[in-house]
Formats: structure tokens, sequence, C-alpha cells
């Protein structure tokens, strides 16, 4: 579901506290060290070239498998909020995250909604057996 800044933000998330959190983390993922607006290649193994050091290897005659073909993939880093509570803007908890840290670091938060979503689901189900829940 997309972010509505509006209803789940701070008002200053993208003109002031965003921002911060990139030049206090450089810029960079805070987790795998990935650079902002960069275009990088992974590999197989889930490592990741900038694009010009892999162009330069393929040049000499190196190269690595791809997994995902040859396509670039360019990176936007994100805010992550640590502790998965968007009211809670405290600057420690909060890291520049590129897109797969970020769902990395996610996963087991994601995964616990996923399965209260669904028991929320099958109750309605069982309340409503005629009826088809969404």
């Amino acid at each position: 579901m997309p972010c509505d800044y509006k209803r789940d933000y701070h008002p200053e998330w993208k003109t002031k506290i965003r921002p911060d959190i990139l030049e206090r983390d450089g810029n960079c993922c805070k987790f795998c060290g990935v650079q902002n607006y960069s275009y990088i290649f992974r590999d197989d193994m889930g490592g990741w070239f900038y694009c010009d050091d892999w162009l330069k290897v393929k040049e000499n005659g190196g190269g690595f498998y791809l997994t995902k073909g040859d396509g670039r993939i360019k990176i936007v880093l994100t805010i992550m909020h640590l502790d998965h509570d968007t009211k809670n803007n405290d600057y420690e908890n909060l890291a520049a995250g590129c897109q797969k840290c970020h769902l990395n670091y996610d996963k087991k938060h994601h995964a616990k909604n996923s399965k209260e979503t669904r028991r929320k689901k099958k109750g309605l189900q069982e309340l409503f057996p005629n009826q088809q829940v969404k």
C-alpha cells in the first residue's frame, strides 16, 4: 500500500527529516553502503556493483553471472523507521536504506502483519459464510 504522507508522517518528513537522515548517513544505505541515486547491478549472491565498475571489469574480459539479465537498478534510498512506528521520528530510530535492505529489515514485521490480516479475513468469512471477503 502506498504511503499517505499527510496522514502517516510528520509534516516536515520530506522537507527536513528525510534530508537530515540522508545527510547523516552519508547519502548511502546504512546497511549495505550503496549510494543514493546510483545505478547498480546485483549478482546472484546478493552482492552489488556500481555500473561503471562492472563495465570496466566486463571490458577487461571479466564479469559475472547476473540473475536478472543485464538490467541496471536505480537506487533511491528510503528512510526506515527501525521500530516500524511512523510516528516515532526520533533520529536514532531512523536510517537510510536501499530498497533491498529496507524490505529485508521489514521482512518479519510484514510477515506478522500478513498473518494477522489473514486471521481477520478468516474470522470474517466464518461470520459471513455466504459473502466473499476481500
